[in-house]
């Protein structure tokens, strides 16, 4: 299972299943994302699909403005790993 493959990639420590952390989380919203975007290709319609993908998005963006003000190299190794977007690295 996919999940379980990334919750090894994710845990600093060994045997440890950190499927409360913000990666973690933020993984899981991402694969239910998909999910329901490729639901509503084929049914344009189902709103109630909509409003859900909506509300997971938020989600994952407010855990990804944590996770960016908290910890700002282990947002941008989750935004490469999941590759959710693009972002500037500012040089000083």
């Amino acid at each position: 299972m996919v999940k379980n493959s990334f919750i090894s990639v994710i845990s600093q420590k060994e045997n440890e299943e950190n499927r409360g952390s913000v990666e973690f989380q933020v993984f899981s919203f991402t694969t239910k994302i998909k999910r329901l975007t490729s639901h509503l290709e084929l049914h344009k319609k189902d709103f109630s699909s909509q409003r859900g993908l909506r509300k997971i998005l938020g989600k994952r963006q407010r855990l990804l403005a944590y996770l960016s003000k908290k910890n700002r190299g282990r947002y941008i190794k989750l935004i490469d790993e999941l590759d959710i977007r693009e972002i500037e690295i500012k040089t000083p």
